[in-house]
């Protein structure tokens, strides 16, 4: 049994200044964590024994399916730069030298030590599927360190990684974990959902996210109410309401329009007496790609095309040109459209074609620029855009006919209100954590580091992969940001660090202390993890503390004790229960210990 007189659990009446968060400005308070620097922190006690449950539960579910490894945190620059993450993950990769000068990196993920692992070791079919995992610290050089544990640059992460002859395989696998991180999710007591997302940095094609809804949470999240629809905002489609296309004017060729001083879509549209949704809106971008032996860098123009009134997605181009791009700056405005910006348009120059599905580059025509063309001017027609002349705008223009694009994609950003792809409802737009997040990575990792096995047929074969990562801070915080008041927060039973607190309201009165003895000492041999808080202080200052730390029941042991009762109240609704105390043992086993 544990007494809060022999612990350390320092709690605080004031959150830190720059806590924005509840779950920052709670955690702070109830004695979990401490700071150390920007983005790092010490767990204390308390927030030390709700991380050791969490990663139990986590473990646990994770020996269903696979094998517990521990990996190095230190990893030589060979094998990111094998995988080509040495340079692609930029400043976010905490670099180091050791004292020969070798280069160093502290691993913020562990595709790349894994896969050396699996090149090294596996032979043939017969050896596969694999499931590894670990537990451990990463590392990530956060540049705005902010809201508690939720952005840091030293977390902890439970990473897995599966290696599988054939899609198939990877399709058991993914699978797998999908229904095991609804479990532990499930047995943590969040409310969450599932998403489909974007992969990222991490690469491959299929990929879910499972997200807690909250306002502190960075990411966005579109789902429906109506059925089970739910993306990231950088995944998210919609089903848009169809718009009558203006109707052509003279012959219906390209006409020049006097539009001066008009350049903003709006401007335009008003000037002209049309909606935006029969403008096109002309996004200039480069792509720079660096030559790791020139050191040169080879840029490429690449201009997105998109409904007046729609946003561009950045991540939706990212994946679609497996590319990072940047604004162009004036002068290659000018280069490439011999016009000023705010009157750009598609007409008048040749466009790269045939966009390869695969790496996100035009096959043919390697010095053109690109002309990627939203899904949403798929088939429109009659549309107005920049003449790339200064003041002066274009009408009539049909995309596949006055212009022709490198291809179509779906690069638009969703707006609340419209409709869902699956039925039609109107979607909904939510700020939410992500807790954790499984990718389909295919061969990314296992080609690029010459991963291989034999097959059946005994032919070399590269094995396909997947990885599946869950934050275990954020499990916390996301527990912490959906159950919490005024006076702080309560966990679910799983992942508190203690399931009750045994509160007697006066120590010195022998008859409570006893009492309070008693019930603790019952409950702590029925298994139950319980607190006694045996401090000398005023009642109301134990029921603030316990109010304030997370656990989610109180036993008030007072008066009652004379008529063999005691109250029990529930964190999460402050509902008290008069409870015989010869069936407190009882009582909890039914509340705590009853199957599900």
């Amino acid at each position: 049994m544990h007494r809060w007189s022999q612990l350390f659990i320092p709690t605080l009446r004031e959150a830190p200044a720059d806590a924005e968060v509840a779950s920052h400005k709670f955690l702070v308070r109830a004695g979990y964590i401490r700071q150390l620097a920007a983005g790092i922190y010490s767990y204390l006690f308390l927030g030390n024994r709700s991380f050791n449950k969490i990663m139990a539960i986590v473990r646990q579910e994770m020996d269903r399916i696979g094998q517990e490894f521990y990996l190095p945190v230190l990893h030589p620059r060979e094998i990111w730069e094998a995988s080509g993450r040495w340079t692609l993950m930029g400043d976010n990769l905490f670099r180091l030298k050791d004292r020969k000068g070798a280069d160093m990196c502290l691993g913020m993920t562990e595709e790349e030590v894994m896969t050396e692992i699996a090149r090294k070791e596996l032979r043939s079919y017969k050896q596969l599927p694999q499931i590894w995992y670990q537990i451990a610290p990463k590392f990530r050089d956060e540049p705005r360190p902010k809201s508690g544990l939720l952005r840091v640059r030293q977390f902890m992460m439970k990473d897995a990684y599966s290696f599988d002859i054939d899609a198939a395989g990877l399709d058991a696998s993914y699978k797998k974990h999908y229904d095991t991180y609804c479990r532990i999710f499930d047995r943590c007591g969040l409310k969450y959902m599932v998403v489909e997302a974007d992969s990222g940095a991490m690469g491959g094609k299929e990929s879910h996210e499972f997200m807690v809804r909250t306002p502190a949470g960075e990411d966005r999240i579109v789902s429906c109410d109506g059925c089970n629809y739910a993306a990231n905002l950088e995944k998210a489609t919609a089903k848009l309401e169809a718009v009558e296309d203006l109707k052509p004017e003279g012959d219906g060729k390209p006409l020049e329009v006097h539009t001066p001083g008009q350049k903003t879509i709006e401007d335009v549209a008003r000037f002209l007496g049309v909606s935006p949704k029969n403008k096109i809106k002309t996004l200039a971008l480069m792509a720079d790609e660096k030559d790791e032996k020139t050191g040169k860098v080879k840029s490429r123009a690449i201009v997105v095309l998109m409904r007046g009134d729609h946003q561009l997605n950045e991540a939706k181009l990212n994946a679609t040109v497996a590319q990072a791009t940047r604004p162009m700056e004036e002068g290659e405005i000018k280069a490439l459209f011999k016009s000023p910006a705010g009157y750009l348009g598609p007409v008048g120059i040749e466009w790269a074609k045939d966009l390869k599905k695969d790496a996100g580059l035009p096959v043919k025509d390697a010095g053109l620029p690109v002309l990627l063309v939203d899904s949403a001017l798929e088939g429109r027609a009659n549309l107005i855009a920049g003449a790339n002349k200064e003041d002066f705008h274009l009408k009539n223009l049909t995309p596949g006919k006055d212009f022709h694009p490198t291809a179509y994609a779906d690069l638009r950003a969703v707006t609340a209100g419209e409709g869902c792809p699956n039925c039609g409802n109107a979607l909904r737009i939510d700020t939410a954590v992500e807790i954790g997040h499984i990718f389909k990575l295919g061969h990314r990792y296992s080609e690029s580091m010459g991963a291989r096995v034999l097959d059946k047929n005994g032919k070399e074969v590269t094995p396909i992969m997947g990885s599946y990562g869950i934050g275990i801070e954020r499990i916390l915080t996301a527990a912490v940001e959906q159950s919490n008041d005024d006076n702080g927060f309560w966990l679910p039973p799983s992942i508190a660090p203690f399931e009750i607190v045994v509160t007697p309201t006066n120590v010195k009165d022998e008859t409570l202390l006893n009492a309070a003895l008693d019930i603790a000492g019952r409950l702590d041999s029925a298994g139950f993890d319980v607190i006694l808080d045996d401090r000398d202080e005023r009642p109301g200052v134990k029921f603030k503390d316990a109010d304030l730390v997370g656990i989610p029941f109180r036993i008030t042991v007072g008066k009652k004790v004379t008529e063999d009762s005691v109250e029990v109240v529930l964190r999460s609704t402050r509902e008290v229960r008069d409870v015989r105390i010869a069936a407190v043992v009882e009582y909890f086993q039914g509340v705590l210990r009853a199957p599900a």
